[in-house]
């Protein structure tokens, strides 16, 4: 299944920066890792805000969920959840 999934990040201007800093690493890290296993397909980064738009290609919304709320940075964000498919005249198939 896949989704379109946008996640605005919003950092609380009292956080920790060292803190901030290490969960920005293991949040590379572990989209890196889901980018490999093909589950995070496309990543793209919203001009001017701190923000990406994304297509996830999981099993299950329960997946999606659980990849979401499992990202170090998941309690700043705020995500909307898309389901997509196929459009009938795309030139391109996945």
């Amino acid at each position: 299944m896949l989704y379109c999934v946008q996640m605005d990040v919003r950092v609380p201007h009292d956080v920790d920066p060292v803190v901030f800093d290490r969960l920005k690493a293991e949040e590379k890290a572990r989209s890196e890792a889901l980018q490999r296993s093909g589950k995070w397909r496309h990543l793209w980064r919203v001009t001017g805000r701190y923000a990406n738009i994304s297509v996830f290609d999981v099993a299950s919304h329960d997946e999606l969920h659980a990849i979401l709320s499992g990202l170090p940075l998941f309690p700043f964000m705020d995500i909307t959840v898309t389901p997509i498919g196929q459009h009938p005249s795309a030139i391109h198939q996945e």
